[in-house]
């Protein structure tokens, strides 16, 4: 059963305002509510349980020390803002690692990620299959020759990135955005041929 909207939006803007007040069962409140959802999110982002832990814990770390110093915008939409600032570390982190030439692999930042732990729900081959075309799709954007088309297809498709936000970073504007983004899903497809 969904609990009503309107009833988590007020539930989160109580957090907020109690968490600013210096409340600590407020804050570890926060972490209960909030918690599961980001790790399966950092989980599937990053395709590593070690990485999404890591991510998971200064997630919370950031997004208290932000509640506790200043006014969140959209208290209802605590939630979004937990996320966001989940994947905003990841991406950050994988920007860090593509600057400094780390390699290119896409999966937890590392290599292969770990197996995943079998699911007993009914759809569990359906799930194990789509996760292994997530990770053969991750692999073959990491074998992309073309710097610049990793990082957009990575951003754009697996991150869930804004295009502004893609466009400002890489000095694209919104046509050629939209020309290099179709080469580079064109390459994508050739390799993805090649492979199969």
């Amino acid at each position: 059963m969904q609990s009503d909207p309107g009833t988590e939006a007020a539930i989160a803007a109580g957090l907020v305002r109690r968490i600013r007040a210096g409340d600590r069962a407020a804050e570890e409140e926060l972490v209960r509510r909030y918690s599961r959802g980001l790790l399966v999110h950092l989980r599937r982002m990053t395709g590593d349980p070690a990485l999404a832990d890591d991510l998971h814990q200064e997630t919370f770390r950031v997004v208290l020390e932000r509640l506790r110093r200043e006014e969140l915008e959209e208290p209802g939409r605590l939630a979004a803002f937990v996320l966001r600032t989940g994947r905003n570390l990841f991406l950050g982190a994988w920007r860090k690692r593509t600057r400094r030439g780390e390699g290119t692999s896409l999966d937890g930042l590392d290599g292969e990620p770990e197996p995943a732990i079998a699911d007993p729900d009914p759809g569990q081959l359906a799930a194990v299959l789509r996760e292994e075309r997530i990770r053969r799709v991750r692999q073959v954007i990491s074998e992309l020759a073309t710097p610049r088309d990793r990082q957009l297809l990575f951003r754009f498709y697996v991150a869930e990135e804004e295009r502004e936000s893609i466009c400002a970073d890489l000095g694209l504007t919104g046509p050629h955005f939209n020309r290099v983004l179709f080469r580079a899903r064109q390459r994508l497809k050739e390799l993805l041929h090649d492979t199969l």
